[in-house]
């Protein structure tokens, strides 16, 4: 049997412990049904990957392979793949549920699987796939932003834009980093995001956003000073408990509050009042159910490919670290951990 490099851990151990994330050799997986085994080139790293770290236990006696963001060539498909052939360039956010993406070789649903924009790099490529696909399902599945009249032709999408407000919370990560560029391109919105440093607030405004505000004060008393008293939609993407009251405040009646995050408890009762709905993305919903319309990954991902090679939306890499190792590897979780990040983290090549 042919072994492959990998990274993964045995015990649930803070990230400043060699033992967190160990380089480690496992056996090359063989695809087979509706598997594609794809080469990874290049992957980025996500809080997903420090939270289920810390939390998974690893099979007795056995390694956890974590990963949720990579690009890379098909090397084999299944006998009942359609939609991939060997040599195709790919991207892909892959499966929680299954062996991920910090190894040489994985093996993934083609379903979830989109072809990588002609025009990036490998390492440009695997920074987008996770957030991109948060961001999308977030908007346009969840919350329903309306398109724009030229975005609705090129979907088939028959929906009448108006001009709408976004406010989105903790803007300048990974998934704000995409949502920010999806609203600006698909839709009509005037996009409100939240930083607090200097440098994130340029990343925001180089990405897009019509104005920039800071979360570390009342969300309401800066989005006044926008000239904007409420807005249609908020999508939190990070501590959403600790903006909960001032998101209410900020949202029109019959607003919508899209969020990823994990609040410890959140009281609906508030919401009543304004008839505000709330929305929940998951992006490893699909997959993890296996869900008639998983295949929507699959199309999301090759229409924001076709963004990117147009010119219209831009790889959303902060930080390239190297090659895949677990020494760097420990240092992206560290730095997601401290949330010290704007944008994405990748890594690129195995060592020899």
């Amino acid at each position: 049997m042919q072994t492959i490099k990998a990274i993964g851990y045995q015990n649930n151990l803070p990230i400043d412990n060699e033992q967190s994330l160990q380089d480690i050799t496992l056996d090359k997986p063989i695809a087979s049904g509706r598997d594609i085994l794809v080469e990874v080139k290049a992957i980025s790293v996500n809080p997903v990957d420090y939270k289920i770290r810390e939390g998974r236990p690893a099979a007795e006696g056995e390694y956890a392979v974590i990963g949720w963001d990579a690009a890379g060539t098909v090397t084999a498909v299944g006998e009942d793949v359609s939609l991939f052939s060997v040599g195709d360039n790919v991207y892909y956010a892959g499966d929680l549920t299954r062996s991920g993406s910090n190894a040489e070789y994985q093996l993934v649903d083609e379903r979830i699987v989109g072809h990588m924009p002609a025009s990036l790099s490998f390492a440009e490529a695997a920074a987008l796939p996770l957030t991109t696909i948060t961001a999308w399902e977030m908007l346009f599945d969840r919350l329903q932003v309306p398109v724009s009249d030229s975005a609705a032709n090129d979907s088939g999408s028959s929906e009448n834009a108006n001009n709408v407000s976004v406010l989105v919370i903790g803007a300048a990560g990974g998934v704000g980093s995409i949502l920010t560029q999806l609203l600006k391109t698909r839709t009509s919105a005037t996009i409100i995001g939240t930083a607090s440093r200097d440098k994130s607030v340029q990343w925001l405004k180089d990405l897009g956003a019509d104005y920039v505000i800071n979360h570390r004060n009342p969300l309401s008393d800066e989005l006044q000073k926008t000239g904007i008293a409420e807005v249609d939609y908020v999508v939190s993407l990070n501590n959403t408990e600790d903006h909960y009251e001032e998101i209410i405040k900020c949202l029109k009646p019959q607003g919508k509050l899209g969020l990823i995050d994990d609040p410890k408890s959140l009281d609906a009762n508030p919401l009543k009042t304004k008839s505000l709905s709330l929305h929940w993305e998951f992006m490893f919903a699909r997959s993890m159910f296996n869900t008639p319309d998983m295949i929507e990954q699959h199309y999301l991902l090759n229409a924001v490919a076709k963004l990117i090679d147009a010119g219209e939306i831009k790889t959303t890499v902060a930080y390239n670290l190297g090659a895949i190792t677990a020494e760097h590897l420990r240092s992206a979780h560290q730095m997601l951990e401290k949330q010290q990040a704007h944008g994405k983290i990748v890594l690129e090549g195995w060592s020899a």
